[in-house]
């Protein structure tokens, strides 16, 4: 039995009440708060910034990852390990030396991870695996919340899992993921999900009566 990783996408919490988000979440038991990093040019859109990540960071003592869809993404890996980041998620199509920039993450202690988008095959990437933590499977296109999830990526999921026992890394899911997903995809050996509006923001119930249910999944082989 293995317990699945419950991360939230702080991207769609209510900026404008970013402390007491932090806080709930916390209580309500999420694993990992996933923030995602844009720069206008990888990805057509703005996401979190410095400030925000420096939020909460300071609230939680939780895990946070950074999500970095940014080019050139070996240029700020110090700023955000600086600033108490645990997992740095890259794009292999924004880092023209992502090994060395994998191996950076590693060597300061902290966690890697490669975020490959619905058009990244794995074979652009096996090579890779030995260097990661965490594989994050993008099941809609990056950059904005609120799409549909992209049905043909399970194909994908699939793969890794049939090569995962090859290597050390573990699977999360990032996009769209319903309550519905988080039951299929965990029941077959996906360990964490980002969760935003599909699954926990927005809803009528409570962050800790959602996340309670999404615990009911995690009995899996």
């Amino acid at each position: 039995m293995r317990e699945i990783l419950i991360c939230p996408s702080m991207m769609c919490a209510d900026f404008s009440n970013l402390k007491n988000e932090v806080e709930q979440l916390d209580k309500a038991g999420a694993d990992i708060f996933h923030i995602d990093i844009m720069d206008g040019s990888f990805v057509p859109n703005f996401g979190m910034g410095l400030q925000d990540f420096e939020l909460v960071r300071k609230i939680t003592n939780k895990l946070v990852d950074v999500h970095l869809m940014i080019n050139n993404p070996s240029e700020y890996i110090e700023k955000f390990i600086d600033l108490g980041a645990d997992i740095i998620y890259i794009h292999p199509e924004s880092d023209n030396q992502i090994t060395r920039t994998l191996e950076t993450i590693k060597n300061k202690g902290k966690k890697s991870g490669i975020a490959i988008n619905p058009g990244t095959s794995i074979g652009n990437i096996e090579e890779l695996l030995f260097l990661v933590n965490y594989v994050m499977v993008m099941t809609v296109n990056p950059g904005f919340a609120g799409q549909k999830y992209l049905n043909f990526v399970d194909r994908k999921i699939e793969k890794l899992l049939s090569i995962k026992s090859n290597y050390d890394f573990e699977i999360m899911v990032d996009g769209a993921v319903s309550p519905e997903k988080i039951k299929e995809l965990s029941k077959k050996g996906v360990k964490g999900f980002v969760l935003g509006t599909s699954a926990l923001f927005g809803k009528r119930k409570s962050y800790l009566e959602l996340i309670e249910k999404y615990r009911e999944y995690n009995i899996y082989d």
